[in-house]
């Protein structure tokens, strides 16, 4: 079998310009709103430069995601990049501060979805109701989650699933055990 000589890398440039087309923004939008040039960040993109450490603060901060999904890059075999994302490398996002863990499990941001692995902990909920411009769907795998949506509330279990679009929603795990649910969220968000 013949390997293909291009590699699909997942690189920062490009889950940094996923996130700002997924966010509605120009280079131009961004570029101001960071205090750098257009050349700038046109060149941090085709990961031609390599950003500081502040720069992927101020970065971070400008497109809403946390520092570490800019820093979970796992190597992996050249012929798996772009494709497998293998349980040990899965890029975590999130803070965690709602009781909630996060993981990619998308090799990168570069499609039209992106597909979470979510683990809710025992009592935990989310704090403020959200709205976005996405459809989510999601399947729980174990646990219970109670999931409101608009004015409607459902308690889904093992094998449940649910879809939203463009709603207002809300979660919780009133229970005494995690839930685990895989969510799919178009477009990317993260």
């Amino acid at each position: 079998m013949q390997q293909n000589a291009i590699s699909t890398s997942q690189t920062l440039g490009k889950d940094l310009r996923a996130l700002r087309k997924a966010r509605g923004l120009t280079l131009s939008d961004l570029s101001e709103i960071l205090g750098r040039s257009v050349g700038w960040l046109s060149q941090v993109e085709r990961d031609l430069s390599e950003p500081s450490i502040s720069d992927l603060r101020e970065i971070a901060a400008a497109l809403g995601v946390p520092m570490s999904m800019l820093f979970g890059h796992a190597s992996a075999p050249v012929e798996e990049q772009g494709y497998v994302v293998r349980a040990g490398a899965r890029r975590p996002m999130g803070a965690g501060e709602e009781g909630l863990v996060e993981e990619l499990l998308s090799p990168d941001l570069t499609d039209d979805f992106e597909v979470i692995h979510s683990t809710f902990a025992p009592g935990s909920k989310m704090r403020v109701p959200a709205k976005r411009p996405t459809q989510e769907v999601g399947y729980v795998i174990s646990g219970q989650l109670e999931l409101q949506i608009g004015e409607r509330v459902f308690s889904l279990g093992p094998g449940d699933s649910f879809r939203f679009r463009g709603e207002l929603y809300s979660w919780s795990n009133p229970h005494d055990t995690p839930c685990v649910a895989i969510w799919v969220i178009a477009p990317p968000v993260y």
